[in-house]
């Protein structure tokens, strides 16, 4: 059975920082692009991180460039994000996605985790 599952995700103080991990099984990781989305209240869900299927290439949005870094080990079949200096504007449901490199239209999405940035 595929299944991509989130974790590390909780409350944190402005400027803490949190280790997402997205595990995966039922597949192997090694031939997908992954990728870390967000999605906040009342928003539409953006991308947040990539990183490539060799682990090479790694892009970010503008609003976490410098502070979040993606990571994946592809022996474990695991991706992770870690957040620094996490703002209040972060906060929201974490989803994984992989996308597969080559065979088009083959994708699978983890469930989320939350994070919450408050004071």
């Amino acid at each position: 059975q595929v299944q991509l599952v989130e974790s590390g995700g909780g409350l944190v103080q402005p400027g803490g920082s949190l280790r997402l991990s997205c595990a995966a099984s039922g597949f192997t990781l090694g031939y997908y692009r992954m990728s870390w989305y967000r999605q906040a209240p009342g928003k539409e869900r953006e991308l947040v991180a990539l990183i490539a299927s060799a682990g090479g290439s790694t892009n970010y949005a503008d609003s976490v460039k410098g502070r979040f870094t993606i990571s994946r080990d592809n022996a474990k079949n695991t991706v992770y994000l870690q957040m620094n200096s996490l703002k209040l504007e972060d906060t929201a449901v974490y989803y994984c996605n992989a996308v597969h490199r080559a065979v088009t239209g083959v994708d699978y999405w983890g469930q989320g985790t939350q994070v919450t940035v408050s004071s």
